[in-house]
């Protein structure tokens, strides 16, 4: 029962922290962490395509968030999960070996995140996972989906 407990009181944190942190709540967004051969990437929309005020704070949030991690900066994950994700440590030593594309969509928008090197490949499938579970998305925890 305390791990349950446990459980749902760091869910309650991620959930608090990811929508302080993102500037859009996640029960009116649909998140999926998807993982390619090469990388992989992120992508957020809103559950409503009339939503117009959270689509646009999507794009301006996954637009940064690509800006920033292509600096090495993941300080907004580290602030939502409350520690440093799997993956993060050796995404921040390669960053040069990483690219991050932003690209908008209609109602949100999608962080293409890819690299030639295994390792940093294996880093970012390590990140991936761990927001699959963290956010229990449902999204494949192995092999590339796309």
């Amino acid at each position: 029962m305390h791990a349950q407990h446990a459980a749902e009181s760091h869910q309650s944190v991620v959930k608090g922290h990811g929508d302080q942190a993102m500037g859009f709540p996640h029960d009116k967004t649909t998140h999926h962490f998807l993982m390619t051969e090469n990388g992989g990437a992120i992508e957020v929309t809103a559950n409503d395509p009339g939503d117009k005020a959270d689509t646009a704070a999507i794009h301006s949030h996954l637009s940064n968030i690509a800006t920033m991690f292509s600096n090495g900066d993941f300080s907004t994950p580290m602030f939502i999960h409350d520690g440093v994700p799997p993956g993060v440590t050796t995404m921040k030593l390669m960053k040069s070996a990483i690219r991050y594309k932003y690209e908008e969509m209609p109602v949100g928008g999608i962080i293409r995140i890819k690299s030639d090197d295994p390792v940093a490949v294996a880093a970012i499938h390590d990140f991936l996972r761990f927001q699959i579970t963290e956010h229990r998305t449902g999204d494949r925890l192995g092999g590339a989906t796309r």
